[in-house]
């Protein structure tokens, strides 16, 4: 069982070190002694203690410590204003619509006079429509001449591109065209379509029974009339697929 006196022993080391500090003093009889008098305002002086003593405290470096990070340990000396940027301008303020600003812009180049635009355009009453035979003036190579089945509008005015058919040696021929390619020279409506077509894609013109067949003989009295020469009739019609065919009229039965 541990006596009451244990706790005490960690002070074992302070006292000794107390009691080494401690001012010794050493008297020697070289002088008569006095008679001692009572002196009941004699006060001795304090004993001092080095170990005791505060320290003093040393000013802090103007260096950055890592007490520093806490806000109570922080030297208004060492910190400095952190400068506050304004916001970037608003994107959407500046354009609110940037696919068609963009598409302005490269319409502008493509398109300055905005021909092909009305050609196309919903609003213009005389727009291209399909069955429509069309004769498209290309800057490298041959003109292409046929007629228009398709007229794909898609993602933005810029991609717009129609479908011509025709016939090369009795082989049909489709060929698509960007209307706003830089290697189009020109678009022209040779004929239009004597009615108006009820569907927006005219794939059934394909078949033999509804093929128009070649449209080189109107391409040609079109570009006569344009150039001023002979005035052609006005109904020629194009060589279709079954214009080379024979008819077979049937046996009368006796």
């Amino acid at each position: 069982m541990a006596t009451p006196i244990r706790p005490l022993g960690s002070l074992k080391q302070a006292l000794r070190q107390c009691r080494a500090e401690r001012e010794r003093s050493r008297s020697y009889a070289t002088a008569p002694l006095r008679p001692i008098t009572h002196q009941p305002d004699l006060v001795l002086p304090p004993v001092k203690y080095p170990s005791l003593e505060p320290r003093p405290i040393n000013p802090p470096s103007s260096g950055f410590r890592p007490s520093q990070a806490i806000k109570q340990n922080r030297f208004e000396e060492s910190m400095r204003k952190i400068p506050s940027i304004p916001p970037p301008r608003s994107t959407v303020k500046a354009c609110p619509d940037p696919i068609a600003a963009v598409t302005q812009a490269q319409l502008a180049v493509l398109d300055p006079t905005g021909a092909r635009t009305r050609l196309f355009a919903d609003s213009n009453a005389e727009r291209v429509q399909p069955g429509d035979i069309l004769h498209v003036r290309l800057k490298s190579g041959d003109p292409v001449s046929g007629v228009c089945l398709v007229i794909r509008k898609r993602n933005s005015p810029i991609d717009t591109s129609i479908l011509l058919r025709n016939q090369l040696t009795r082989v049909a021929v489709e060929v698509w065209f960007k209307v706003y390619s830089p290697n189009v020279e020109g678009i022209e409506i040779v004929q239009r379509k004597a009615k108006r077509a009820r569907r927006a894609k005219l794939y059934y013109m394909r078949n033999p029974k509804h093929d128009v067949g070649s449209v080189e003989n109107i391409v040609r009295q079109y570009l006569r009339n344009k150039a001023g020469g002979g005035v052609g009739s006005k109904d020629v019609k194009g060589r279709d697929a079954n214009s080379g065919r024979r008819k077979v009229s049937g046996k009368k039965k006796r």
